[in-house]
């Protein structure tokens, strides 16, 4: 966004053929700067005035740095001759930033620009993060140095453990009976490798929700993902095998570890060795690299018996979550049916956001991974809002591409705002809104611990008459038959296209497995529920988990 202090770099940016992208809110620049380089792996820039302006980027930064998208924000600054003096809109960028970022520094004189330009970018695509650049407005009012240039260097080593470290961890796979694999986002790239391996071993292999796109499609061992997002198949994996080999994953709920098997762990990334669950045997080592010298060293096995019981089992969860796709109670629509239809009618390419909560759970569920299709979706930072920005974000990356975000009727308003930018800037994007009225996963978590759900509720517009206003083609779908039509027509719209499905405001997301204490809270909270004369909540929410 422009602002006084950004003033002269926004100048430069008018004389240059960099291409400036006119966001509303600074936040919805940052979510989308790290869609945009994650769908193209390149070095995407944003822009804020100083104080309250580059303020605004921290939470998009932060969820753009936890997916490693290499991203350089210019943070302007108040003139240097002020800082420390308590000036209006002065901000210490410095600690903050320094929290989401692999490099955070300040141009203090205009000889330092460039080569402190070259050390921002180089870390950013180096380290797989976000790079800030503090620029005092004298500083950017003055003329760079004529001097010859800083490059920026990037290198792709390939790095993998010593010939002993792999002979330790052949020993251990070839040793065991209930072998498993386990890939997360690290497999990125070695999809190949990893089903070869696999095959070697007759081994499940279940993935985290991050890895779906890439060990998801045209993989015969796939069991599915785990946790609480996932399914019984993965679930049953991971904990009834008697060794587990950790692939690029740093899976962070430890209960949906094994308690009793021998685990190897693979990481690129030193400080992720061990540091979720204890393991055996840790190396250091890009996957694809790892997978291709440890191949050769793994003594191919018949007995599929483990396999296949897994296997059955992740048929089985599959089976029971299209059970949940049809019509719900009164002709109501169920949110899984919307994800499903988007899934049947999307492109194979198609690039799919996910607003964090229930939405998130829809998307990873009910659609496919094809190998050439992009799930983003904010996990690891868990923030709420992001679809619709990173949408904007992967449209600009992949122009021909369909991009598709399924956003909660809480995340998109909390940024609506910015569906002016999609019209502004001609970024075809198509928002299907899940509107069941409520922060749904909030309160199903609230309902889990034993709680009367409250605050949870959200008295919503018209999300297509809204739309319509800012020029959106937008409908309106409250009926399960008119569904597909909706879907098949919004997302052959051309130009920004909405659709604002009035979804079952009572279905549940159901986890792999029940635990104890979700038993507990949830006969908790229907006792208090029955006492606060809640009754019909309590028979609804009974049925539908039945």
């Amino acid at each position: 966004m422009p602002g006084d202090t950004l003033n002269y770099v926004t100048d430069a940016i008018r004389r240059s053929p960099i291409e400036w992208v006119h966001v509303r809110h600074e936040e919805v620049g940052g979510f989308a700067a790290g869609a945009d380089s994650m769908i193209t792996g390149d070095l995407v820039a944003c822009a804020g005035s100083c104080g309250p302006g580059s303020l605004h980027f921290v939470n998009g930064l932060f969820e753009s740095h936890r997916n490693r998208a290499p991203v350089v924000l210019i943070a302007s600054q108040v003139t240097r001759d002020e800082l420390g003096f308590d000036f209006p809109q002065e901000v210490d960028f410095m600690p903050i930033y320094k929290q989401c970022s692999v490099f955070c520094e300040e141009i203090r004189t205009p000889a330092q620009a460039r080569r402190k330009t070259a050390m921002a970018a180089q870390a950013a695509l180096m380290k797989r993060g976000v790079a800030v650049l503090i620029l005092p407005v004298d500083v950017s009012q003055a003329e760079a140095p004529d001097e010859p240039g800083f490059a920026v260097h990037v290198s792709r080593p390939v790095i993998r453990p010593s010939d002993d470290e792999l002979d330790r961890i052949a020993e251990i796979l070839n040793g065991g009976k209930r072998v498993a694999i386990y890939g997360g986002s690290g497999c990125e790239d070695a999809h190949d490798a990893l089903v070869a391996l696999a095959d070697r071993l007759k081994a499940p292999v279940a993935h985290t929700s991050r890895a779906k796109d890439f060990v998801e499609y045209d993989n015969p061992f796939n069991v599915g993902m785990t946790g609480l997002l996932g399914n019984a198949g993965g679930c049953h994996t991971v904990a009834t095998c008697d060794t587990l080999l950790l692939l690029g994953c740093d899976f962070a709920w430890r209960q949906f570890y094994p308690d009793q098997a021998r685990i190897v762990q693979v990481d690129i990334d030193p400080t992720h060795i061990g540091r979720r669950h204890p393991v055996e045997v840790g190396v250091v080592g890009d996957v694809k690299a790892t997978l291709d010298a440890l191949l050769s060293r793994i003594a191919a096995r018949q007995d599929r018996a483990f396999l296949d019981e897994c296997l059955d089992r992740h048929a089985r969860a599959m089976q029971a979550l299209d059970e949940r796709e049809t019509i719900g109670r009164g002709g109501k629509i169920h949110p899984q049916y919307l994800a499903r239809l988007i899934d049947r009618h999307a492109a194979d390419d198609a690039i799919f956001t996910a607003d964090g909560g229930t939405a998130t759970v829809w998307v990873l569920r009910h659609t496919r991974a094809t190998g050439k299709r992009r799930t983003i979706i904010s996990l690891t930072h868990g923030t709420m809002a992001n679809a619709m920005p990173q949408a904007l974000g992967a449209k600009k990356a992949a122009p021909d591409r369909q991009v598709i975000s399924l956003s909660g009727d809480g995340g998109l308003t909390m940024l609506l705002g910015d569906l002016i930018t999609a019209v502004q800037e001609k970024i075809p994007i198509k928002i299907a809104v899940v509107n069941n009225g409520k922060l749904g996963f909030v309160e199903l978590e609230m309902k889990g611990d034993g709680l009367l759900d409250a605050y949870t509720n959200l008295d919503n517009p018209d999300f297509a008459r809204v739309a319509g206003a800012i020029g959106f083609q937008a409908q309106r779908v409250e009926k399960a038959e008119d569904l597909e039509a909706a879907v098949s027509a919004w997302i052959a719209a051309p130009g920004p296209a909405l659709i604002d499905v009035v979804t079952d405001p009572m279905e549940l997301v159901m986890p792999p497995k029940f635990e104890a204490d979700q038993v507990f809270g949830m006969a908790l909270y229907s006792v208090k529920a029955v006492l606060a004369g809640r009754g019909k909540d309590v028979w609804e929410l009974a049925t539908d988990a039945v």
